[in-house]
């Protein structure tokens, strides 16, 4: 009898036409990891739980995953018994590409469908082949095309976050979008529980803020994106974007998680759309939050929807209100920035808590390809919005400079005032 097709080392497979899957795999005392990688392997391409009369071996050669890794952690060389307890793995299994064609549902129906359900498995990376990725188009605008729109060429941009929330008029908000503006901001967006409540449409809230933020570029001469939220059911979804765009809108925001990623492209695919796309991550951390099941953050946040077409992604700063590991912020900024065949770089957007004292550890972390996103910091300034998004502006503008905080705060009155409410946190190497 012929060892199975299932298992197969990396280098006996043309890696350009395969999606290749990692996993961190979790099995109780006693499991063969044998048969189970080969288990999860057959469950996500051509086989089923009993032997198939037409799954022939044609059929197997061509449409079979491959396991091409197991390893344990930690790497035992010798056998356990039985009894030993649960063991933790990272299985990497090939797919072919052919079998999933040019979308995203497809993919990860394939790489992580039923299994995701096969107990306490996570998926923790895709290699995506050329074949695959030259499908999508990715962002129209991403980081460069965003650096043009808003004339920053050299520094960190800076994306304000309406606030309060809810609750605003379009003429209060724009008031609100007005300050945060002429104090310096690159964007002002929409919080992502904003769409169209009876007391503030999306459609009122474009006509209000490009007026608010032509305003304000005949006073300053800096451009500053509106970023307005059209989430809705997706058969909807194209259609406010044509209104928010017939309304003169400059930028527009999804929740794409709850959306979906595919809705994102979509939007982004469509050449009517001619603006800049932002996605936030509302609902993203009940897929990537769990260490043992779910899929990583890298991927749900950076490099899907950066495939699918986002301009600029909203996720959560390991510095400030939100719960994440500085070093999942450092991997997920390099999914959206680091060479991806011919895609755009998509902006990274850390937010949640942030301030001005926080902008040296961002800049030691990413440099300067980066928006720092604040509301609170902005809005809750004792000077003012205005004051506020100065304050971040002076502080992100030093730091591409190389000057230290202490300097630009003794030459910034609005830096000084919020490095007095909120302290400066050192980069993490100091």
């Amino acid at each position: 009898m012929s060892r199975p097709i299932t298992f197969t080392l990396p280098e006996s497979i043309d890696q350009r036409e395969f999606v290749v899957a990692t996993y961190l795999y979790r099995t109780a005392p006693g499991v063969d990891i044998h048969a189970a990688a080969r288990a999860i392997a057959e469950m996500q391409s051509t086989g089923t739980w009993v032997a198939l009369e037409r799954e022939t071996r044609t059929i197997q050669e061509r449409h079979s995953a491959r396991v091409v890794a197991i390893w344990e952690v930690p790497d035992h060389e010798t056998e356990l018994p039985a009894d030993h307890g649960s063991r933790h793995w990272v299985l990497q299994i090939a797919y072919p590409n052919h079998n999933i064609g040019g979308q995203i549902p497809l993919l990860l129906a394939t790489v992580y469908g039923e299994c995701a359900s096969a107990g306490e498995i996570k998926l923790l990376d895709l290699h995506l082949p050329e074949a695959f990725v030259g499908a999508f188009k990715g962002p129209k605008f991403g980081l460069d095309g965003i650096r043009e729109l808003v004339g920053a060429a050299d520094r960190p941009l800076l994306i304000t976050m309406l606030k309060p929330a809810i609750g605003l008029t379009p003429k209060e908000s724009a008031e609100v979008f007005y300050q945060a503006a002429i104090g310096g901001s690159d964007g002002v967006k929409d919080d992502e529980l904003l769409v169209s409540q009876p007391w503030s449409h999306f459609i009122d809230r474009v006509r209000e803020h490009e007026r608010a933020a032509q305003a304000a570029f005949e006073e300053t001469g800096h451009r500053t994106l509106y970023f307005v939220n059209i989430t809705d059911r997706p058969d909807r979804l194209v259609q406010n974007a044509y209104r928010a765009i017939e309304a003169g809108a400059s930028a527009l925001m999804v929740d794409f998680v709850t959306v979906g990623t595919s809705a994102l492209a979509m939007l982004a695919d469509d050449p009517a759309i001619a603006v800049p796309i932002m996605g936030h991550l509302a609902f993203s951390g009940a897929i990537y939050a769990s260490p043992r099941t779910g899929v990583s953050s890298h991927l749900v946040l950076g490099k899907l929807p950066r495939l699918a077409g986002a301009d600029i992604i909203v996720y959560p700063s390991p510095y400030g209100t939100l719960s994440f590991a500085r070093s999942k912020h450092l991997r997920l900024a390099g999914a959206m920035t680091d060479p991806f065949y011919a895609i755009r770089r998509t902006v990274p957007a850390p937010g949640g808590g942030l301030h001005a004292g926080m902008v040296p550890r961002l800049v030691d972390d990413l440099g300067i390809d980066f928006a720092l996103g604040a509301g609170g910091a902005i809005h809750g300034h004792r000077q003012g919005a205005a004051a506020g998004a100065r304050a971040i502006r002076r502080a992100l503008d030093a730091a591409a400079r190389g000057e230290s905080l202490a300097e630009a705060g003794a030459a910034s009155p609005e830096l000084a005032v919020a490095l007095e409410q909120w302290p400066a946190l050192e980069p993490a190497g100091s």
